[in-house]
């Protein structure tokens, strides 16, 4: 196993990071749906005695589970030899008083008296101002002052002025951001992993398959990879890609089988898989795979959010950019899960109103009622 300095902490992390929002799942007869414990125990242990130093989970995994789960697979001896990063939404810190109780439940469910990295939870732009009102920094470092916790950070899904902002206010120890090989120039950019090496925080990529996405490219993305004269899996060309940046620390996986698992770690024991591992031909045959990936479009949406604000409070663009990934992959799971959340959220295509007023107001002349009842059908029914 590779492994990297953790940004200004004074310790190395496993390249490979485990993300435990996407461990085994039981469907039972009634639809409900739980983590199968037994097979998450064994990947978690596997990975910690083969060189996984680094474990990521969160408030909200697997229905609040994931904390727990991830607790009973390293209680013991396995504990001390890994570090976890565990995060609080900004969403459940009703009161100053229910942070400290979050925590303190959150300690109890990993079965540790200590967590070394602990977030702030999907930093959005609109609720930044407020967490700055409320000092929720400053709660985070009584936690520290305490022993409690260890590093200080964030985790962000956005845009780049919104992050450069957060990462600015602050002498975090770590951030967190979605990246992969199709969001150099979306999200945060390539641009955040930059910022974050300049400043000595600790950079974490999630999402470096887009949600397994990338694994299995389609057939005019695996041509542009055959042009290589090595042979890689689209999982390989995903993984490289991040592999590259020496200011990554950790990259996340959400592995779902023990398969998963071992492929994964073989890849990031390989001893080219450090940084400056893309040549000047391969860095080309990565930028045209994105261009040959987003060639496959189902709804032409480019984002530009003429059509918003939709009066029955529809997120269109987001709508579409999910419907289009799972075009794109070939798989609807990842953009049907990521739906789960706009439903939940009130957001998703199921409130449209068919109203019609945003379709006058589309530069690409997009049937838009239309088309959202179509990704509609085609995303709903998640259930976790």
């Amino acid at each position: 196993m590779q492994y990297r300095k953790y940004g200004k902490l004074g310790y190395e992390v496993s390249a490979l990071g485990m993300g435990c929002m996407r461990l085994p799942r039981i469907t039972a007869q009634d639809g409900t749906v739980s983590v199968d414990r037994e097979k998450a125990h064994e990947m978690i242990r596997y990975a910690a005695e083969h060189g996984i130093t680094y474990f990521d989970t969160a408030y909200g995994y697997h229905a609040t589970m994931s904390e727990a789960v991830l607790g009973e697979a390293l209680d013991g001896g396995l504990r001390k030899k890994v570090r976890i990063a565990t995060k609080q939404p900004f969403g459940v810190m009703k009161t100053q008083d229910d942070i400290r109780k979050n925590l303190e439940n959150t300690l109890k469910k990993l079965r540790t008296d200590h967590i070394d990295v602990y977030l702030i939870h999907n930093i959005q732009a609109s609720a930044w101002d407020e967490i700055k009102r409320r000092k929720i920094i400053e709660e985070y470092e009584k936690f520290r002052a305490e022993g409690m916790i260890g590093g200080i950070a964030f985790s962000y899904h956005g845009k780049y002025d919104a992050f450069q902002d957060v990462l600015g206010f602050y002498d975090w120890d770590m951030c967190q951001v979605q990246q992969n090989l199709l969001d150099v120039d979306k999200e945060t950019t390539e641009q955040a992993i930059f910022d974050a090496g300049k400043k000595g925080c600790a950079m974490v990529i999630m999402e470096p398959l887009r949600g397994g996405g990338l694994c299995v490219p389609p057939k005019t993305v695996q041509d542009v990879y055959d042009e290589h004269s090595k042979e890689r899996t689209g999982t390989e060309w995903a993984f490289r890609h991040l592999l590259n940046y020496p200011e990554i620390s950790s990259i996340l996986s959400g592995m779902t089988t023990l398969e998963q698992l071992k492929e994964n770690i073989a890849l990031f024991s390989a001893p080219d898989a450090v940084p400056g591992c893309l040549s000047d031909k391969e860095k080309d045959i990565l930028k045209r795979a994105k261009q040959a990936y987003e060639s496959i479009v189902t709804v032409p949406c480019t984002g530009c959010e003429y059509c918003m604000p939709c009066p029955g409070g529809v997120n269109i663009p987001a709508v579409f950019s999910r419907y289009n990934d799972g075009a794109m992959f070939g798989n609807f799971d990842q953009p049907r899960r990521s739906y789960m959340f706009m439903e939940r959220g009130g957001s998703s295509a199921a409130k449209c109103l068919q109203c019609g007023a945003c379709v006058s107001k589309c530069p690409q002349s997009i049937a838009i009622v239309e088309e959202l009842a179509k990704a509609h059908a085609a995303l709903e029914g998640w259930n976790e």
